[in-house]
This record gives C-alpha cells, structure tokens and sequence, in this order.
C-alpha cells in the first residue's frame, strides 16, 4: 500500500504547485505509515528528479516516453503502477484535470478535486474541499479502495524533508491515440493559478495602451497580471490572464484589483484569496464589499503613487 503522486513539469521543470502535492503526499504516507512514489512523464533530467526527494518522495518512476497532454497514455501509465496504491495525489491543474477523472474511471476509485487538508481519517477516507466557487468548506468521504485527491493550488504548505530519492526509468509505458500537433507556452510569467500576488485590472484602464502602469506594478511586487473578462473578450489581453468563476481560480496571498466594478463570477474566481484589495472610482462598486481594503480614486493616480512608493521602500 503506497501513496502515488503525479509530478507534472513544465519543460522539465517542476513548480511550487508539484512540490506541494509531495509534500501533501508525504504528510499522507506518513498517517497511512507508507512511502511516496512520485511519477514523472515526459523529459526531464536526474537533477531535477532529485528535488523531489526534498520534500519527501523516496521512489521517482520516470515515463520520460509520454508527452505531456497525451491524457490517455498519462492514464494508462499511471494505473499500470497504482496496483498497490491507497492514495493518488495531483495537483489541481489543467493537465490533472485531464488525467485525474480518466483514471478515477479506470480504477473505480473515488476522486476529490480542491482539496484542501490532509486526511482527517484512513478508513474510508474523509477529506476537507472548496466547493460552491470556494463559498462552502465540504467533508468528503471517499469509501472506494483507491482514493484520487487533487489539491487546491496554494492551499498546502510546502515541506522539506532533506531526504533523497531513488530514480527508476520505466520504457513500457506506450503512446495514447491522442496526437499533439502544436503547444504553446507562456513563457517569462509567473504562473496565476500558483503566484502569490495578483495585480488585476478591468475595463477601468479605459485601452491595453494604459496596462504598462499594471505591469510595473506587478513586476515590482514579483506578481502575476491578470484581468478580468470583459478585457479579455474585447481582446485587451490574453485569454490567458482572465481570472474570476470562468476564468483561472486564484487563492493567492494578495490580490489587487484595479478597475473592476466585481460582479459575482469574477469574485467566484477570486475570494480564495487571503487580502484583496480594489481600486476604483466608484463608492458603490461591488468589489468593495468583499474587498479588506479599499481605496476610491482614479487608477491613473493611484497606481503611479502605488508604484513611486514602493520603489522608495526598495531603494
């Protein structure tokens, strides 16, 4: 009986949100007195491998023969090897998305997404999750052999262990019917879904010629930019960025918003996040009653200042 983790990497390297899923996976094994066994796909080097072992994997199996999106090869590995497991752990991203409920399917293993905290029990397991757009805090039971958990992005604390792991190469896991013609990647941004400081703006920035304010504002705080999604709609900025119950959730440490009136799906997306903040001209807009603080002025105003004084505190 083990606990598996799914370690996705992003061209070869692992981010916050993989660690986290260790080191949740760690905590797990240890209630359930077991060992982690970390799965990898696709190309990536020992050395980055080995990072895993820090936050508590003891066995990496490496499936370096599998793209990343090919959910069903991605499937069919995973469950080859989850014979013996009690415990599958992801991370709540797009591409365990895909994965998570295929292998649930396969396994006849219940499955929780938005996971929140470890295990309060073994047997059956029961497990606390976001849920109503993170509105409600859920106890789950999961009463299956196999239990699937996907971990709500920032939601579990990282955890190093110093230990080592060992590295073992699996070359029978084959190619699914999914082809992948083309990716694109983001590349040189922090990733919304993980960052821990989100600068938004709206449709109050009047044009995407005026976003220049938001991402120095951004780049000076080490935070993601985002949007709300009216701007990207109209084309604005990137698909990519909109946050809010349609968009990408963010439950990140701070989040400030600058321009956005708040209607109820953008802060669906959002409330997971520890302090907001709104900028806006309007006394009345909704954001504000959700927001820990709020300052009413013109963002064209307040944001320069904003910038000016934390590049005093720098300096």
């Amino acid at each position: 009986m083990s606990v598996l983790v799914y370690t996705e990497n992003w061209e070869g390297n692992f981010r916050k949100s993989t660690f986290e899923a260790v080191s949740y996976a760690s905590e797990t094994a240890k209630l359930l007195g077991t060992d982690v066994i970390a799965i990898s796909l696709g190309e990536v080097s020992n050395d980055e491998l080995n990072k895993l072992g820090n936050y508590g994997a003891t066995k990496i199996i490496s499936c370096s023969g599998i793209e990343k999106g090919d959910s069903q090869a991605a499937t069919n590995a995973i469950a080859d090897l989850a014979n013996d497991a009690r415990v599958l752990v992801f991370s709540n991203t797009y591409t365990a998305k895909m994965i998570a409920p295929r292998l649930s399917a396969k396994l006849q293993a219940g499955i929780v997404s938005n996971v929140i905290a470890l295990p309060e029990n073994s047997s059956p397991i029961n497990v606390k999750r976001k849920a109503f757009s993170s509105k409600a805090i859920e106890l789950a039971t999961i009463t299956s052999a196999t239990a699937i958990l996907s971990i709500a992005p920032n939601s579990y604390e990282l955890i190093e262990t110093g230990g080592s792991c060992s590295i073992e190469a699996d070359s029978t896991a084959e190619k699914g019917a999914i082809t992948i013609e083309e990716q694109e990647t983001a590349s040189g941004k922090i990733s919304i879904s993980e960052a821990e400081i989100v600068v938004s703006a709206g449709r109050g920035l009047k044009g995407p010629e005026n976003w220049g304010m938001v991402e120095e504002l951004a780049e000076l705080l080490g935070a993601a930019t985002a949007c709300s999604k009216p701007v990207s709609d109209i084309g604005w900025r990137p698909h990519g960025e909109h946050v809010g119950q349609t968009g990408k959730a963010v439950t990140a440490d701070l989040y400030i918003a600058i321009g956005i009136s708040g209607a109820i799906q953008h802060l669906a997306g959002v409330n997971s996040s520890k302090i907001m903040v709104a900028i806006n001209t309007d006394p009345e807009a909704p954001f504000f009653k959700a927001a820990d603080y709020g300052i009413v002025g013109d963002a064209f105003e307040v944001v320069p200042k904003l910038i000016e004084e934390i590049k005093n505190l720098n300096n």
